[in-house]
């Protein structure tokens, strides 16, 4: 018989100090403790500059890289084994040194409407003020809902729940799962349906950061992997690396399997909400990557490019036709 890899002795969570990264982070744990009950697993609490920096919206700061920065620094210097992010979190273009080793079982991918004032967004006066943390859910709010206002809603999921009950804003929009891992669901009035907000790539999965050379790491981490998951996923975040995968686009990517097929729904949008542009394909879970590729290139045809021209001058998509990167 071939020789078990021995298992490990002990492990390094990093994570960041928020209470749902906390949380995640306590959960994967939680697994790698089923499977290895003598394994020493601790976590590496840091605070990111996305933490810090909480008086402008992430696409004027250097977008959602600002969360994984520092815990891919613990990860480089070997203070921390594996790092644990919310999957939307994790750069498209993750390059090498780093990998993304693992996507965990999807929980809810949907936005959700938390308000102490209404169950529907459809129901709040001209004028009134609803926050969100994403170019993503304000296009298709105010594509959706003209008569709003949107303003940028940072902080923590505590920090954007304070700030609803103290009147500044009348609703607010958030990813369910962050909301249900907390025991928060209560505080859900409605979900908000993919044709209303489309979800954000990854939105709702958890993925898991090592270094490219741990090949020990991957296979002991291999039996916290989704397959179903993963392969929506890669369709997904495959469909935000053609377009660029930058905070500064309101963008979205949403993949369902059902049986053995792969339905994969895609949107780009203008900050404003004036034009929205969406496509989607279908095909075997295998194929979710050209999946990906063939939704980013009918978003291109069909107007994105002139879109990311405005947004994104510099990048290769912004130019002439033909021009679309290839996904990483």
């Amino acid at each position: 018989m071939p020789d078990r890899k021995p298992s490990p002795a002990r492990l390094v969570i990093a994570t960041r100090a928020s209470r749902l990264a906390l949380w995640q982070a306590e959960h994967v744990k939680s697994r790698l403790l089923e499977l290895y009950p003598q394994c020493d697993v601790s976590l590496l609490e840091m605070t990111t500059r996305g933490d810090q920096i909480l008086d402008r919206t992430l696409s004027k700061v250097g977008g959602k890289g600002l969360f994984v920065k520092e815990l891919e620094t613990a990860l480089l210097d070997g203070r921390a084994d594996l790092a644990v992010h919310s999957l939307k979190d994790v750069p498209v273009d993750l390059k090498l040194p780093f990998a993304l080793t693992a996507v965990m079982k999807r929980e809810d991918p949907r936005d959700a409407l938390v308000s102490n004032q209404v169950d529907n967004l459809s129901e709040l006066p001209p004028g009134a003020v609803v926050g969100t943390s994403s170019l993503r859910r304000e296009a298709q709010i105010r594509a959706l809902y003209p008569h709003l206002e949107v303003r940028p809603l940072r902080g923590n999921l505590d920090t954007r729940l304070g700030k609803l009950d103290r009147g500044e804003y009348a609703a607010i929009i958030l990813a369910a799962a962050g909301l249900q891992r907390l025991g928060l669901s209560s505080r859900i009035r409605s979900y908000l349906a993919p044709e209303q907000s489309l979800p954000s790539a990854g939105q709702g999965a958890l993925g898991i950061e090592v270094m490219a050379d741990r090949t020990d790491l991957r296979e002991w981490l291999a039996p916290l992997e989704c397959r179903e998951s993963t392969w929506c996923a890669l369709a997904e975040r495959t469909v935000s690396a053609e377009l660029g995968g930058s905070c500064q686009v309101p963008l979205a990517a949403y993949a369902q399997q059902h049986e053995n097929v792969l339905h994969l729904r895609g949107l780009v949008a203008q900050p404003d909400g004036s034009v929205l542009i969406r496509a989607e394909a279908s095909g075997a879970p295998d194929q979710a990557e050209a999946l990906g590729r063939q939704v980013a290139a009918q978003l291109l045809e069909q107007g994105a490019r002139d879109i990311l021209a405005t947004l994104l001058p510099d990048h290769p998509v912004a130019g002439s036709p033909g021009a679309t990167p290839s996904a990483n």
